[in-house]
């Protein structure tokens, strides 16, 4: 356990960011029509949980993959979530969605990957992997524990920008957890 919260603290410490690229991707969010998120395996999961923090900020957001998700198009925005930058699904609807006009976010940590190329403004988020972490933070974890965090930490980047609090992201949660059987 020390081990993988020791590589943990590491490859957070060791992330930095380009503040204008950061301002990039929140600015689409505001230009975009709607907020499309795919992802496969974990970086879906992970997809999906900004999806909702997204929406509860009242952004209008779309999972690929779901039976509800309408066409992505010109004015759309695709946030495509993929540790290698090479999972084939990712890459297609990426592909896809550039052209149908939408613009493209790749989160990965491979710089020089597929998606990366293809997307409009690529976010790399790089993290360890290989055999020499695998029997700690085996088959991506590094990766998708991080683009969690790096989610969350651009949903309180929005709040702080809208001077949102967590009440006004409430309004918009799912009535679920207030039903009683």
């Amino acid at each position: 356990m020390d081990k993988f919260i020791g590589l943990m603290v590491e490859n957070f410490q060791s992330l930095s960011f380009d503040r204008s690229t950061i301002d990039e991707m929140i600015e689409s969010f505001e230009k975009s029509n709607a907020i499309f998120v795919a992802g496969i395996g974990r970086s879906g999961l992970v997809a999906r949980a900004f999806a909702m923090r997204l929406m509860h900020l009242g952004y209008s957001t779309f999972v690929f993959g779901e039976t509800i998700t309408p066409r992505i198009g010109k004015g759309d925005l695709l946030l495509a979530i993929s540790g290698s930058g090479e999972t084939g699904y990712v890459v297609a609807i990426a592909r896809k969605a550039k052209e149908l006009g939408a613009k493209v976010i790749a989160i990965t940590s491979s710089q020089n990957s597929t998606l990366a190329e293809i997307s409009d403004l690529a976010i790399l988020l790089k993290s360890k992997f290989g055999k020499e972490i695998a029997n700690i933070a085996p088959l991506g974890t590094i990766f998708e524990l991080t683009s969690m965090l790096f989610f969350d930490s651009i949903i309180a980047e929005i709040m702080e920008r809208k001077k949102l609090n967590e009440g006004d992201l409430a309004r918009r949660h799912s009535i679920e957890n207030e039903v009683r059987l």
